[in-house]
């Protein structure tokens, strides 16, 4: 039955909000995979093909920015769905990440509500 759940990738750097975040979206009946970092992101993101990311921006190694640039311009992933969930909350900020691609950007602190709808709307999104 896992199999045909629809697959999350989080990508947070802090352990604790990774999880927070892996399981608000297993308790939205999702299967989760998370990364700690943006390099490692990349192939997983790649390897999997998820249904959606949900990605942090500010990370230590590379940014969620420069992940978005490499999902956006890799053809076998440039179409999964990136939900942004960052504290980087100016709207420079988020009119960046959205025209870096992008498909929603959350700023932290985030509910479980928006978070959940995000994910739920950019997959009906990607589905259609």
């Amino acid at each position: 039955m896992s199999s045909h759940l629809k697959t999350i990738v989080v990508v947070e750097d802090e352990p604790d909000t990774a999880e927070m975040f892996a399981e608000m979206m297993r308790l939205s009946g999702y299967r989760v995979i998370k990364s700690y970092g943006g390099s490692p992101a990349i192939n997983l993101i790649t390897k999997e093909k998820p249904d959606a990311v949900v990605l942090d921006i500010m990370m230590p190694d590379l940014s969620g920015l420069d992940v978005i640039r490499q999902i956006r311009s890799n053809p076998e992933v440039a179409e999964v769905p990136v939900i942004v969930v960052s504290a980087k909350s100016l709207p420079s900020d988020v009119r960046y990440g959205l025209e870096l691609g992008a498909s929603v950007y959350l700023t932290k602190p985030v509910s479980y509500t928006d978070l959940k709808d995000a994910v739920e709307e950019v997959i009906k999104r990607s589905t259609v």
